[in-house]
């Protein structure tokens, strides 16, 4: 992890200086300051000596390199065999299935269902935190999987046998029908081509061929991880939009006709298969009612928004530590970079973003623990979508930044950084963007008032700790209590509701150095905020031994 000797090239007349080795062999959880106090303060301090363990896996350098090589192998589509069958099959590189297996086998889809103690959400997205650094596109099917068991429970039935093996710690990647294998993972398909977002649109009909079974007929222009062994699939039943689990294979060991289009050739999120599929006469159980196939399935989109906000928050971690550790060995113009108060400020800066997204990360991970109190139900409906819409929407920029502090090399595919920008997107843009996410606000603000004094309830705990957190809850709540083009001003509603959410919590943190620094940069600072734009009196030693991997 040095580069102070030289690195000879296999050449006698020539040597490589000033070039920063691989970081790899350090814990992810041990040198996370602010990750280990949002999880004492949260409630998952019993997981302590778990997250220290996984903390050290996740920065072994053959853990890295399956990261690597899961991005570099893209997974490949066969519609037909070589006889011509149609098979619609996604093979993975075998990195992809190590860290499939790594991940169930910590229970990241399952935990809190199999273990629900108090904190156990805490502890699971920890635990996703330092996973997803690792590498995001397979995080797709283990969060689908994790959030299809609130909604799957909904048929009795089926839940009987599906969730003991969607929820086992095994994993089984083989192409068999789900009641031969022990452990099964769970994707959804709600989004089509002529409504996106806009899932009352859905074309797919439903039609009933016996007491709780139907038949669907259409199309999904996104479905992710189509080698899940069932999907939660949105159709229009007689009685209207209903949610359907719908397996890979039929229970008579046949094939379902779920029919692979192509695979999305995207920006970001590579090791992940995205598909088009055709639903041509797919078998598929009920799951709730007919006509509540949203109220179904609502509850599994949140868990996966959630997700997105534990994804991009550990996305931005990763993103600092590469750029803090390569700032700390690179010199340049005669002094380490890290030297410079020009790039100092810059890092300071990419680890306040963190220090904030992974506050409110937790704090809504703790009011999922907490969900039978009325505040924190309250307090997880508002949450959820102001932090996925935040912490997402601030990551792509965060990434960018922190790629151009290892110049060159940060834009080249074989360094991490190049990964984290491509993937820092997707987030932001799946399970309902930045509009979403804003109308979602809206929505809980004007049918659940009760939403919103929960969350100056909130608020209200870190009062009179700070003047300058005092005025901007006051002008928060004037922005709340005028309608006059609501919709219009949502966007900058949301932000003010995040900025002065992850103030609060920060200041129940307790770090004084953090608090003054975030305060200042996010809420002092007029017009848009540009990193590296720290004002003066910024403790930035403080900040910079938070941010770094190498100090424990």
């Amino acid at each position: 992890m040095s580069n102070d000797h030289p690195v000879f090239n296999g050449s006698s007349s020539y040597q490589m200086n000033n070039q920063v080795l691989p970081l790899s062999g350090h814990n992810l959880y041990g040198a996370d300051q602010a990750l280990q106090e949002n999880i004492h303060i949260n409630g998952g301090h019993w997981a302590e000596d778990e997250l220290q363990r996984y903390g050290e896996v996740c920065g072994r350098p053959e853990m890295i390199e399956r990261g690597y090589a899961a991005n570099e192998f893209k997974p490949i589509f066969e519609s037909h065999d070589r006889i011509g069958r149609r098979i619609d099959l996604v093979r993975y590189h075998p990195s992809y299935h190590q860290l499939m297996q790594l991940a169930l086998s910590e229970g990241l889809h399952s935990s809190p269902w199999t273990d629900p103690r108090p904190g156990a959400h805490v502890a699971r997205a920890a635990k996703n935190y330092l996973h997803s650094q690792l590498e995001t596109g397979h995080g797709c099917p283990v969060t689908m999987t994790f959030a299809s068991v609130p909604s799957i429970e909904l048929n009795p039935e089926i839940a009987k046998e599906w969730i003991p093996k969607i929820t086992n710690r095994g994993y089984d990647g083989s192409n068999r029908p789900y009641f031969e294998k022990s452990s099964l993972t769970i994707g959804m398909g709600m989004t089509e081509k002529q409504g996106g977002s806009d899932v009352r649109a859905n074309t797919t009909t439903a039609v009933s061929i016996s007491d709780g079974i139907y038949e669907l007929l259409g199309h999904k222009w996104f479905m992710s991880a189509p080698m899940c062994d069932g999907f939660l699939i949105l159709a229009q039943a007689p009685g209207g939009l209903s949610c359907f689990l719908v397996p890979r294979w039929k229970p008579d060991g046949t094939k379902n006709p779920l029919e692979i289009q192509r695979l999305k050739v995207k920006c970001g999120n590579v090791s992940n298969a995205s598909s088009e599929m055709e639903i041509r006469g797919a078998f598929g159980w009920l799951i709730g009612e007919e006509g509540r196939g949203v109220s179904a399935i609502i509850k599994m989109v949140a868990i996966t928004r959630f997700d997105c906000m534990v994804g991009s928050s550990a996305g931005q971690r990763q993103a600092v530590v590469q750029a803090i550790y390569n700032a700390s060995k690179r010199k340049a113009f005669g002094q380490t970079l890290i030297d410079y108060p020009l790039m100092q400020n810059v890092l300071a800066d990419l680890h306040l973003e963190v220090e904030g997204s992974l506050a409110l990360t937790m704090r809504i991970a703790r009011a999922m623990d907490q969900e039978q109190i009325e505040h924190e139900k309250m307090l997880l409906r508002l949450g959820a979508a102001v932090g996925k819409y935040w912490i997402c929407k601030r990551s792509p920029h965060h990434a960018y930044e922190a790629m151009e502090c290892l110049g060159g090399n940060g834009a080249i595919e074989n360094f991490i950084t190049a990964r984290i920008y491509r993937d820092a997107p997707i987030n932001a843009i799946w399970e309902g963007s930045g509009n979403i996410q804003a109308m979602d606000v809206l929505r809980a603000i004007t049918k659940t008032p009760a939403a919103v004094s929960h969350w100056f309830d909130e608020l209200g705990i870190s009062r009179g700790i700070d003047t300058r957190f005092d005025k901007a809850v006051d002008n928060l709540r004037k922005e709340l209590s005028d309608l006059n083009q609501f919709e219009y001003r949502a966007r900058y509603i949301v932000d003010q509701m995040a900025i002065t959410m992850q103030i609060h919590l920060l200041l129940q943190n307790n770090n004084e150095a953090v608090c003054d620094a975030f305060i200042k940069s996010r809420l002092e600072n007029t017009g848009a905020h540009n990193t590296g734009c720290l004002p003066k009196g910024i403790d930035i030693e403080t900040l910079l031994k938070r941010a770094n991997p190498l100090v424990i």
